[in-house]
């Protein structure tokens, strides 16, 4: 075995060494099939792009079903303890268990590590099957709050004594009335949660040359909390980066070249404005649950969750968890026949993260020569005119093959 280093995070700056340690869960149901497949496009692409003098060590750690039949618990500490050590890592879907303590693994990964960002972008490649027109302007990147919301899972259920208590107060002390026979959720929304989402944002915009950036809420009637959102996001922009961004109104829409545009949308007219005019949206910077309807919703203008990758960073301390995007398919699982597109373009986040892009470039070469030559798994094949449909480990070897050329 090639002994590997620990990535470090100095000076605000992510420290790679030519052999990194990788943590990865596999993951369950098909999450088996489409890392077999993508590990190999990883390591071709690093390969290609350095003959050997770079190199990813795996480190398989272990999460969901595989986890709890071998340690009897969903989520081990040792895992944790792993990607807290190595600080990036790559996973496969994961189950979500019924009736355990653990509300979903995914959300328990990314508070235990802070990873306060879930970063998601979304693009289309030619010849992947789409239900609107033009999907070719579809180029956006999502900034999803991953810690707060209605996800932070602050909730008390219908009928309880804590939840009739609540209830109680709240209409002693604010004049709140509601159904006794109703559940009870908190939506907490900071200020310096907002921030921090907000600047990863605009700072990813800056570093890439993006053109703008919007911050998508529902502000016009949860005024204390999307609204906060909104309002706080100019705020930063004014206080930090006002040479470097414009606001709509201080430009009437049409910024200097040198400069990015910051707006902002209310979250339900933002769904239509994506579909008929995507090309006016860049960056977007949004709240946990807007995020998550919000990039699904993306991801089918480009093909599919099956087509979407993600990323959850925390940027203030380097730590970064790249997945799949999309669930377990236990169906399907063993069958050597889903998509592993998702998790290879997340790979592909992951090397660019880890500051070697060349290899996600090829990555994205390779994938890109792969749909034009639809020789494709079932899910595209069934839907475009004239494919071949092939197993997901023959998909891979494609995409490696065309990687070299």
């Amino acid at each position: 075995m090639v002994a590997g280093e620990r990535i470090t995070f100095i000076e605000g700056k992510l420290v790679v060494p030519d052999r990194p340690v990788i943590p990865y869960i596999e993951g369950d149901g098909t999450g088996p099939d489409i890392w077999q497949a993508a590990v190999k496009v990883f390591d071709r692409a690093v390969r290609l792009c350095w003959n050997g003098k770079r190199r990813i060590i795996w480190k398989e750690v272990l999460a969901g079903e595989k986890a709890f039949a071998e340690t009897g618990k969903w989520l081990p500490p040792e895992t944790i303890r792993a990607f807290r050590e190595y600080r990036v890592g790559i996973k496969g879907p994961l189950t979500t268990p019924v009736g355990e303590g653990i509300r979903s693994l995914n959300v328990a990964l990314r508070r235990e590590l802070d990873l306060y960002a879930c970063v998601r972008p979304v693009r289309h490649f030619p010849g992947v099957p789409s239900p609107v027109r033009e999907p070719q302007k579809v180029d956006m990147v999502v900034f999803r709050e991953n810690t707060e919301d209605v996800y932070a899972g602050f909730e008390l259920e219908e009928g309880r004594k804590e939840t009739r208590d609540l209830m109680e107060y709240l209409l002693r002390a604010h004049g709140w009335k509601i159904r006794p026979d109703s559940g009870i959720g908190i939506k907490p929304i900071s200020k310096s949660g907002s921030r921090r989402l907000i600047r990863a944002a605009i700072e990813y915009a800056l570093l890439k040359g993006r053109r703008s950036v919007t911050l998508v809420h529902k502000g016009n009637i949860q005024k204390f909390t999307e609204g906060a959102f909104q309002k706080w996001g100019y705020e930063l922009a004014k206080e930090v980066y006002r040479h470097e961004i414009v606001s709509w109104e201080e430009c009437d829409g049409n910024p200097p070249q040198e400069k990015i545009l910051i707006k902002d949308a209310i979250a339900d007219i933002f769904f239509q404005q994506t579909l008929m005019r995507p090309e006016e949206f860049d960056v977007i910077a949004t709240m946990n649950l807007n995020g998550d309807y919000l990039s699904d919703a993306l991801a089918a203008q480009v093909g599919g969750i099956g087509m979407a990758p993600g990323g959850n960073i925390n940027y203030e301390g380097g730590y970064a968890l790249f997945e799949a995007t999309h669930g377990t398919a236990p169906k399907y699982a063993g069958l050597d026949k889903v998509n592993p597109s998702s998790v290879i373009l997340s790979g592909a986040m992951m090397l660019e993260y880890l500051g070697w892009p060349q290899a996600a470039v090829r990555i994205g070469k390779g994938l890109e020569k792969t749909f034009a030559s639809k020789k494709v798994t079932y899910d595209l094949a069934r839907l475009m005119d004239g494919a071949e449909e092939i197993p997901c480990s023959r998909f891979a070897e494609l995409v490696c093959d065309n990687m070299e050329e």
